[in-house]
């Protein structure tokens, strides 16, 4: 065979995940301490697991309709609109997903052809990139700042908006920097919106997880909801990351065409896993504040421990990401993190995983033990004294 010519040219193009890549070769090794997948340590709360084996026990595991469990999708409407004040249609506007990647991979589809542009805020997560190319459109990449504290300005947004612009990007809180977008920032960015007939999809799957400030959603705003894609999931809030599954949630001429993707691609998302989510959305309240009160503990941990390294940190605000410079080091992101986890075995993700602007950064996951942490930074003070001394 001659494989060069099967393989489709788009699908041979494309980067294999950077997080994957770092997080396959720790599990090769001994006494690796990984902070490199963005996964909770703590278990799925035990009335959601209890939910899901009374389902299974009761021989609930056929197929649901193609869009999910009608209850479930009248829970996220309840939840929706409980936390953004805007709520949708659960026979139409909502379809339950394999995982936000689904929401995000079927959005993309539904909307996007041969030459249209996208808008992508980066650093941020690395499936919108690949997946507009694979639909033949145009990453349009905008690079956020630090000094901006990582914030997609309008000022960028103006200036990176052409007549092939059909969807913007809003990665927030975002993955791996930690930002946020708070309600005036989002304003100005509707404000550049209405009038012209550009989408936006919202990944808001870190919305539960934010740090002094309120989540606040564009679809909020006048005018949005109708031009707008929300997506969100259950892994990381409810700490479900294997059960595979998240929620799209828009205008009915959207998810109709969303709708037919899913039906041939999926038929319809893991259906114990659906019976588990509604006990999430309804009784689990107390344990996402736990689990958040938890990890606002471990931020403020790592942040002053990078910082205390001599590393510059930016203070994340949403997620469960730091994302330190290592500039200071004189070492690009990729060898900065092979020394580390070769020298120290631990293993955290280059920056530029995540778009070329992430450069001279690593993100670091404290979705792990505090115990895990200072061993890390323990470990990873002994990497930065060996380097200076090599280069004193």
């Amino acid at each position: 065979m001659d494989y060069e010519k099967l393989i489709g040219k788009k699908a041979a193009e494309i980067k294999p995940s950077g997080i994957r890549k770092y997080f396959d070769v720790a599990a090769t090794m001994d006494d690796v301490i990984s902070l490199g997948v963005g996964e909770p340590d703590f278990h799925t709360p035990w009335q959601i697991r209890r939910e899901a084996i009374v389902a299974l026990e009761r021989g609930k595991t056929f197929y649901t309709a193609n869009s999910g469990l009608m209850n479930l999708r009248k829970s996220i409407s309840e939840y929706t609109e409980k936390h953004t004040g805007v709520s949708y249609d659960p026979a139409s506007e909502i379809i339950v997903t394999v995982g936000g990647s689904e929401a995000i991979d079927l959005t993309i589809r539904a909307i996007i052809e041969q030459g249209d542009e996208v808008i992508i805020p980066e650093p941020s997560f690395v499936c919108y990139k690949p997946i507009v190319e694979l639909t033949g459109g145009t990453p349009i990449i905008i690079e956020t700042k630090a000094e901006d504290s990582f914030k997609l300005t309008v000022e960028e947004l103006k200036a990176a908006i052409t007549e092939k612009t059909k969807l913007l990007i809003l990665p927030y809180p975002n993955n791996p920097t930690g930002a946020i977008m708070e309600r005036e920032d989002l304003e100005k960015i509707a404000e550049v919106l209405r009038g012209t007939n550009i989408a936006v999809l919202t990944d808001e799957i870190y919305s539960e997880l934010t740090y002094g400030k309120k989540h606040f959603s564009i679809i909020s705003l006048e005018g949005m909801k109708e031009r707008t894609i929300y997506v969100n999931g259950f892994s990381k809030a409810f700490a479900m990351t294997g059960w595979r599954l998240g929620y799209m949630c828009a205008p009915h001429e959207i998810t109709m065409q969303a709708l037919k993707i899913h039906q041939f691609g999926i038929m319809s998302s893991p259906t114990i896993s659906q019976y588990a989510a509604i006990e999430a959305l309804t009784n689990s309240e107390n344990d996402v504040k736990h689990m958040v009160s938890e990890y606002d503990i471990r931020r403020r941990y790592l942040v002053n421990a990078f910082r205390e390294l001599g590393l510059d940190c930016f203070t994340p605000e949403g997620a469960f990401y730091v994302f330190p410079s290592i500039k200071s080091t004189g070492l690009s992101s990729d060898e900065f993190c092979d020394k580390l986890l070769h020298s120290k075995r631990v293993a955290v993700i280059p920056g530029n995983a995540f778009g070329d602007c992430g450069e001279g950064y690593i993100r670091v996951s404290y979705a792990y033990s505090l115990r895990h942490l200072m061993e890390a930074v323990s470990r990873i003070r002994e990497f930065l004294d060996e380097l200076r001394s090599e280069n004193a």
